[in-house]
This record gives C-alpha cells, structure tokens and sequence, in this order.
C-alpha cells in the first residue's frame, strides 16, 4: 500500500525516474559488461527500505541487504548468477566475477543509489585496495558516512560483495578493518 502512495505522490509531483540502465562488470577485470535495467517498481522497493534507516549504521545494514537484492535481479538479465565466493570456485565459469568485477559494479549501483537520494547517511567513495604479501591485491566499493561540514572526513566502509555467494547481503566492514586484512575467508 505505502508503495503504491508513495508513487503516486511521486507522479503528482513529477518525481518519478524512469527505469535505470547500469552496467555489470564480469569474467574477470571487467573483461565482459553486460547492460541490466532495474525496474522503477524494483527501485522503489530499494528506497523504501532505505529510507527506513534512522542512522548510518541502520542504513549500512539495510545497504548490505539491498546491493544483494540488486545484485539478484542482475543476475535474471546477465550472465552473473554463475558467480561463486572469491576467485577459484568459478574458474572456467561465464560470468564469473573477481573482486575488480564486483568492485566497478558495487560503486555503479551505490552509485545509482546516491544520485536517486535513496542513500541519506552515506556517499560513494572511490574503490578501496589492500595490498598484502606484495602479490595479493583486492579491491572492494566504498562509501563514506556524510559529513556536511567537514566533507571527505566520515568514516569509512567497504561495501564487498565479492566475498558471498551470488546475491548473498554485501559485507560492508570498516575501511580499516578491510584493510587489515577483515572478511570472511573463501580460500
């Protein structure tokens, strides 16, 4: 019912967004892109659990579970839904997705998040890289909690779907934490 109001209210007011259109990075570096449309009905859904955050950490919560969702109904119109936990569950897999994929892809969605204002205590950072062992590298989507009048100075959190099964909830863990070395482990 409030979906259905609150659409309404958009109309009446001339707020609705048309379906968006974002590019999934998969098969490794971003070897392969595939186009995928989220509905403006599927978006809606997105917003409304958002907006039911009533902190940062509320929405880093809800956050985890709705780049999940997204990341699902992806996975119906795109190769994707063949990814698996890290990098070597899926090797000879199309539609595979390493932690480059799944970082440019993450940052797209928090991305057409933030610019349809679904995101209230949080921006979109640039992707974060923790080196480790000088060989090892892994790279994960970032956000940073709105600071108004100190921008750029919020904490940090990596938003790592690359851990989970397809469309499992993100990780999101400190920024710092991540780069210590954090996640869980999919060896």
């Amino acid at each position: 019912m409030w979906r259905g109001l609150v659409l309404c209210l958009m109309l009446w007011a001339g707020l609705v967004l048309a379906d968006e259109r974002v590019g999934i990075c998969f098969n490794y570096g971003c070897l392969n892109e595939a186009s995928v449309v989220f509905s403006e009905g599927r978006l809606a859904d997105v917003r409304e659990r958002l907006m039911l955050a009533d902190s940062a950490f509320a929405e880093r919560a809800i956050l985890a579970q709705a780049v999940g969702q997204l990341y699902r109904w992806a996975g119906e119109q795109s190769p994707i839904s063949a990814d698996r936990p890290g990098d070597f569950l899926d090797d000879d897999i199309y539609g595979k997705m390493d932690c480059i994929d799944h970082a440019e892809s993450t940052t797209r969605l928090l991305t057409m998040l933030e610019v349809r204002g679904f995101l209230r205590f949080h921006v979109v950072a640039p992707i974060g890289r923790r080196v480790r062992w000088l060989v090892a590298q892994h790279f994960s989507a970032v956000i940073r909690e709105r600071n108004d009048e100190a921008p750029d100075t919020g904490a940090r959190f990596v938003v790592d779907t690359w851990f989970g099964e397809h469309g499992d909830p993100a990780v999101v863990l400190p920024l710092e934490d991540w780069l210590d070395g954090e996640g869980p482990n999919v060896s």
